[in-house]
């Protein structure tokens, strides 16, 4: 059977467009698909603009240290509108620069949705096109908790497309999107309460390291809520102090109704009892894959219990011609792992070189203020799997101290008794996740506490605790 094209990919992310690319490249027909906006999650509402709003929410605390040190260092207001709006540009130069890459490639390149008709055939734009091969890499979106008026709170994506900064936001959730994005707008200015229902932000991250930066952020002046959530928002009334009457009758028995088109101050309840008013609430409950209404189940596709697509360990479906990578599946949601799930896949499918996509040892970092970098094993993961020794030192760093500051950083080595590899590391510090990348090469690799000893310190740094801490702070 002759095929339009030998690949189809449905998705421009990071993931999709590096896979078109590099299939390309071998001599295959390639041609991508993407309904809105090319460079995906990463580029367009994600770690792109996100990182450069960190950028911009330092530079006060900055300023006030340059003040200590000596400098007749001042700051005013930010000027909302004008970073918007160069942001906005940096992100139309970088969708330009992954268009220009795909043509430079020879992918063919359709703009629009494209769905799923049977194993090799893909609707767009009314258009239909077979494919030997179809790789699905849609990622994923925000959503929100089904609570009465949630519609008036705002997602992760809201934020990079307000024209204006709110003076106040409450934000739900204790995940690394939500602290992240309460450091953030702290920075900038804005008044930042955050509620999240667990005991400790960042599940699933080292103990130690989350309850350090918990510690920190509230420091820092973030009104940060544990065990705490929202039971009831809508509209406030015209002086702020509660409910406007529309939203809610609840004090007379009634029902939370949901209110359209409002734009305007929100009244939150939360199950620790007390009302507040904020400009807007932000929801970062968690992501889903997306995966509706583009003909998976018209293809066979199985889906998982979150609504994923369920890969093997060379990211083909159970369908033989369909493939997919990315936040779509569910794995592991990081942009460079999309990328090597797309290398893989070209490796497997076009050039013969079946391979697995190495999930194991990933670092990372949540660019929080400080930031936290880690890679491995979290010391109760560790504890739980073999007898550990836990290296770890905590401190004021010399910038800091000079200045006055209170806040502290973390150096912490999970280390194999019976091995002596280190098998996991967490850094808080300002510039972690720049230091992690590093540290990620010893531990990816097998090194061993021994072997980090047997490395020179660079004084005076934060990192040289890595390599001069002798003795075990405790055992497990």
């Amino acid at each position: 059977m002759a095929f339009d094209y030998d690949l189809f990919v449905i998705g421009g992310g990071s993931g999709g467009v590096r896979a078109a690319r590099v299939a390309s490249a071998t001599g295959a027909t390639v041609a991508l698909a993407e309904e809105y906006r090319m460079g995906g999650t990463c580029v367009i509402r994600g770690c792109v603009p996100k990182k450069l709003m960190v950028f911009a929410s330092g530079y006060p605390g900055q300023v006030e240290e340059a003040q200590a040190y000596g400098w007749d260092a001042k700051i005013g207001d930010l000027n909302w509108g004008a970073f918007h709006g160069k942001l906005r540009e940096e992100l139309d130069r970088l969708e330009g620069v992954y268009r220009k890459l795909l043509n430079g490639s020879d992918v063919e390149i359709h703009d629009g949705r494209a769905k799923l008709i049977d194993p090799h055939t893909v609707s767009v734009n009314g258009k239909t096109f077979s494919a030997k091969h179809i790789l699905v890499a849609t990622g994923g979106h925000p959503v929100k908790p089904d609570l009465p008026n949630a519609h008036l709170g705002w997602d992760s994506n809201d934020i990079f497309l307000s024209e204006k900064l709110p003076k106040s936001v409450l934000i739900i959730g204790g995940g690394y999107i939500a602290c992240e994005f309460a450091c953030i707008l702290h920075g900038l200015g804005v008044a930042v309460t955050q509620y999240y229902r667990g005991a400790q932000i960042l599940r699933g991250f080292d103990d130690e390291a989350r309850g350090l930066l918990a510690e920190s952020m509230t420091q820092r002046g973030i009104d940060l809520h544990l065990g705490t959530n929202i039971v009831e928002m809508g509209p406030a009334n015209e002086d702020h102090t509660g409910p406007h009457p529309t939203a809610s009758d609840a004090a007379g028995g009634g029902q939370v109704r949901e209110i359209e088109d409002y734009d305007g101050p929100i009244w939150v309840k939360s199950t620790n009892g007390s009302e507040k008013v904020f400009d807007r609430v932000i929801f970062a409950t968690g992501r889903v894959a997306n995966t509706t209404d583009i003909g998976l189940e018209d293809a066979g596709v199985t889906l998982g219990r979150r609504g994923e697509i369920v890969v093997d360990d060379y990211s083909q479906t159970n369908i033989p011609s369909i493939f997919a990578i990315g936040d779509v599946t569910g794995r592991v949601e990081l942009t460079p792992v999309a990328i090597r799930e797309g290398m893989a896949f070209v490796e497997t499918v076009f050039k013969g070189n079946p391979t697995k996509v190495d999930h194991e040892l990933i670092p990372s970092a949540v660019f929080t203020q400080p930031e936290l970098g880690t890679i491995g094993l979290t010391e109760e993961q560790a504890r739980d799997i073999e007898p550990i020794d836990v290296y770890c030192t905590s401190f004021k760093p010399m910038q800091q101290a000079f200045a006055g500051g209170s806040e502290r950083v973390l150096m912490k080595l999970i280390v194999s008794q019976a091995t002596d590899k280190v098998l996991g590391c967490h850094i808080v510090a300002d510039h972690a996740g720049e230091l992690i990348q590093m540290v990620g090469i010893a531990v990816k690799n097998g090194l061993t506490k021994a072997q980090f000893d047997a490395t020179c310190a660079v004084h005076p740094t934060m990192s040289e605790e890595l390599v001069t801490m002798k003795a075990p702070m405790r055992s497990a």
